[in-house]
């Protein structure tokens, strides 16, 4: 089981997120509990991200919503960003 960090920045940008899509927190927390058994889950689509971003990786809440994050160590992450993909990439 991967041990989860929240960045502070994470923290403010997922209240926003929160306020603004109420009805995704359910899809929010199952993706969040299954990401933490599993980071590399099929249904996630973890991926590591390139250029600027190279040190980070993404997974997908839904389609449209990501959540970017970066390995600590092999068994804790630290939560970056949530959004859009325009928004978190």
């Amino acid at each position: 089981m991967i041990e989860i960090v929240w960045d502070k920045r994470f923290v403010k940008n997922m209240k926003k997120w929160r306020k603004k899509h109420p009805e995704l927190m359910g899809r929010f927390e199952k993706t969040l509990a299954l990401f933490s058994d599993n980071p590399f889950h099929p249904s996630l689509k973890t991926h590591s991200m390139t250029g600027n971003l190279q040190d980070y990786w993404a997974f997908s809440i839904t389609y449209e919503y990501r959540l970017l994050f970066r390995f600590l160590s092999e068994e804790k992450v630290l939560l970056i960003d949530i959004g859009s993909h325009d928004e978190v990439y």
